[in-house]
């Protein structure tokens, strides 16, 4: 069977071939009813666009990258639902990169995108070093960053204030009565995890308590094994009054240790976490936590960046920082 060109679909529709072209790249700038015709001659002669090809012409794919630190943390999960709902819209496709927290493994997932030639990176980054992704914008691939600020004016970034997060969550649990704290969190290498430490350390100061009294157990990975892991150490050292999870599947395991250790939460230890995510509030003692507005820095970042890729000479930078809102369970009650 003979391939089915972009010229038979436009005889096919009634319109021109750039309007085909049109709605195959640039699908908003074609009115719906014309739009809609041009889809359905698609969907009747069986026209597969030739991408590859059409990539090499344009110089970039109708891809996006997504690069993120921990695709097994359900807050990335929730992240990528948006960036993927925007791309999806307008007529893009996401590859995704896992990064693990790991510079090595986030350099060979950045070669890959640009080895697709994909028309721009959204990344969560695994470590500070603003060259690596100078060199993807040297190459014509646009970059915004996700749950992580920008620290120059032409950079787009969504992110959450994670300093106001962490004193919010202390001062929660100070207000609650406890005066020794212990902060669980994974690797101090990870900027969230230090700048909700260094809001914790604020709300003691607030509190009239001395910062250095925080008691940090650090964990390699920020899962619930290593919240397990962290429990155990805590109740073998000595328990607080209160523990504060840099996110929620770290409070999820320490909640699963302290409950099988008889300890009771709240009323023993008060806990909190950070992220809500579905399953806090559905676990045996429903978590306190810090929410974030998860799928829409997926959504926004995607905007932003879709913004930049087809409209660099209008396009505006732009810097927004969500703030966190505090979502009181029976964790800390």
């Amino acid at each position: 069977m003979a391939m089915v060109s972009i010229k038979d679909v436009a005889a096919h529709a009634g319109v021109s071939p750039g309007t085909v072209s049109n709605v195959l790249n640039r699908p908003g700038k074609v009115a719906p009813a014309t739009r809609e015709r041009v889809e359905a001659a698609i969907s009747e002669l069986g026209f597969v666009r030739h991408g590859s090809a059409s990539s090499l012409r344009a110089g970039h794919s109708r891809t996006i990258g997504l690069s993120v630190i921990d695709i097994g943390n359900p807050f990335f999960t929730e992240v990528a639902a948006g960036v993927e709902d925007v791309a999806s819209e307008l007529g893009y496709a996401v590859i995704l990169g896992n990064s693990a927290g790991s510079q090595d493994k986030e350099d060979r997932n950045l070669r890959v995108l640009a080895e697709h030639r994909v028309r721009g990176v959204l990344i969560t980054p695994s470590g500070e070093d603003p060259g690596r992704l100078d060199r993807l914008r040297e190459r014509g691939i646009s970059v915004v960053l996700v749950d992580h600020p920008a620290h120059r004016p032409d950079q787009c970034a969504v992110a959450v204030d994670d300093v106001a997060g962490g004193r919010a969550a202390v001062t929660h649990l100070l207000a609650k009565g406890a005066r020794s704290v212990a902060y669980v969190t994974g690797p101090m290498t990870i900027r969230q995890c230090v700048e909700r430490w260094e809001g914790a350390k604020a709300a003691m100061r607030a509190a009239g308590l001395d910062p250095g009294d925080l008691k940090v157990a650090e964990t390699a990975t920020m899962t619930a094994r290593a919240g397990e892991k962290a429990a155990a150490d805590l109740i073998e050292s000595g328990l607080p009054e209160a523990v504060f999870c840099a996110n929620d599947l770290l409070a999820l395991g320490v909640l699963r240790a302290l409950l099988r250790a008889g300890v009771r939460v709240p009323e023993d230890v008060a806990l909190m976490g950070y992220d809500d995510i579905d399953f806090a509030a559905a676990s045996t003692v429903s978590l306190s936590s810090m929410r974030q507005p998860t799928y829409q820095l997926g959504r926004i970042a995607t905007e932003l960046l879709l913004d930049e890729c087809d409209n660099p000479e209008t396009h505006a930078h732009q810097h927004i920082m969500f703030q966190p809102e505090l979502i009181a369970r029976e964790s800390t009650q």
